[in-house]
């Protein structure tokens, strides 16, 4: 008993001289998949300080989950980190006008519809993102390619596209192998529907996970001291997916933190080939 008190008091210590997050604030609870070792958020952001990219995944509707994503870029950032959010939900092209919105130079109003240009959902479920990202001057990035792109791949393959279409995908070629064309028939089996074919709906969802890849590293060489938090859907998430992409191009330090979702990712059926850590998050099926 003395031996467990005197550890958590020196834990306790470690955590406030290094200026780390302390566990009232940040006492979200987290799964190491790995190990099954449970923790708090708090316990893990020494961890995620090593690392140079982090990708958090969600399902765009659930606001848990976007929550969730918020306490990992408040606990890095009071942890003293310079850390950027690269965005799934914003094309790279639109760049300028998330510095403007950064820098405070465009109102909510305004930037709302160049937020509607650039994605789907709602914007009162990311709102919170952004307003905190705009109040602490963190760097938002556009990870994301033209939907024009991905939808003329999934219509008409990869091979349609012209060489100034490809732009940073130039050089690349994309192919699909067996192992992904099965990872994305259980991760988005529900998205292929009507006459599309198959392996060109593979096709567009491994361009789009190469270009956030490609932007994220990118991102990192430029900033050699940031910290990029990647938000995407689960889907990209997962291991096989934008890590997959980041690992053929980097050997920055990352990992993969998903929601607890119920029949996807729980701490019952998830594995390391998935993910590195589960966000235990109240609310984690969509509403």
């Amino acid at each position: 008993m003395l031996k467990s008190t005197l550890i958590l008091l020196i834990t306790a210590m470690g955590t406030a001289c290094m200026g780390l997050p302390g566990t009232a604030k940040f006492n979200q609870p987290v799964y190491r998949v790995i190990d099954g070792r449970r923790m708090t958020l708090a316990e893990l952001t020494p961890i995620l300080l090593a690392q140079r990219i982090i990708i958090v995944g969600e399902h765009h509707t659930n606001i848990a989950h976007h929550r969730a994503q918020l306490r990992v870029i408040q606990a890095l950032r009071e942890a003293g980190a310079q850390v950027a959010v690269g965005l799934e939900m914003f094309r790279n092209e639109s760049q300028a006008d998330l510095d403007r919105w950064v820098d405070g130079r465009l109102t909510v109003s305004e930037f709302e519809k160049i937020y509607d240009d650039n994605w789907n959902y709602p914007w009162q479920a990311y709102r919170m993102i952004f307003e905190y990202a705009k109040d602490h001057r963190i760097p938002m990035i556009g990870l994301n390619v033209s939907r024009r792109i991905t939808s003329q791949v999934a219509r008409k393959g990869f091979q349609s596209l012209s060489d100034k279409q490809r732009g940073k995908l130039s050089g690349i070629t994309c192919r699909v192998d067996e192992a992904y064309m099965d990872y994305i028939r259980r991760a988005y089996d529900a998205h292929v529907h009507g006459e599309m074919d198959f392996t060109h709906f593979c096709e567009a969802q491994l361009v789009w996970d190469t270009v956030m890849a490609i932007n994220a590293v990118d991102y990192v060489e430029k900033n050699p001291e940031a910290i990029i938090v990647i938000l995407c859907g689960a889907g990209h998430a997962q291991k096989r997916a934008i890590p997959r992409q980041i690992r053929n191009r980097s050997s920055f330090a990352h990992v993969v933190i998903l929601p607890e979702i119920p029949a996807s990712f729980t701490i019952d059926t998830a594995t390391a080939d998935v993910a590195d850590y589960l966000l235990l998050v109240v609310g984690g099926a969509d509403p």
